[in-house]
């Protein structure tokens, strides 16, 4: 296993220990994405962020990566702080993994990268608001007009 694939191993790790009834998903081993897809989800991100992480950076790639990572939290019944608290939760990785990278950037990046997630949380989060405004008013319409049709 190279070093790229075990940083990562060990993050999901971290990220499924705030929710243990969900850690035996997120950590299995070689996730199939068909039988289960969240875990596949989740790997393939993290592994995507880290990438960026190490390489330019790029706002695109990492709101893709934060995007399905925190559409995902965001339907939890967890607080902001823990939905985008897996990002803070690779420092610790990194302290304990072998690496000849910058620590001083990679922590400098992290904290970008934590400030861009929050960011999508919050978008997740008000996206989801608004469907159930949405499905609320749709509900009520028809709760309505069946009322009305019951009357005449």
């Amino acid at each position: 296993m190279n070093l790229n694939q075990e940083l990562v191993d060990k993050w999901i790790v971290r990220l499924a220990e705030s929710h243990p009834e969900q850690s035996g998903k997120l950590c299995a081993p070689d996730p199939d994405p068909f039988r289960n897809p969240v875990g596949y989800a989740m790997r393939k991100s993290l592994a995507q962020l880290w990438a960026q992480l190490q390489g330019d950076m790029d706002a695109d790639e990492i709101e893709a990566a934060l995007d399905t990572v925190l559409r995902i939290r965001a339907l939890q019944d967890i607080s902001p702080s823990e939905a985008v608290g897996f990002v803070v939760q690779l420092r610790p990785v990194l302290r304990q993994m072998p690496t000849t990278l910058d620590l001083v950037l990679l922590e400098s990046r992290i904290d970008q990268l934590t400030l861009a997630a929050f960011d999508k949380y919050v978008q997740c989060r008000e996206q989801i608001v608004a469907v159930r405004q949405h499905e609320t008013e749709r509900l009520t319409r028809t709760y309505r007009a069946t009322a009305e049709k019951a009357r005449t």
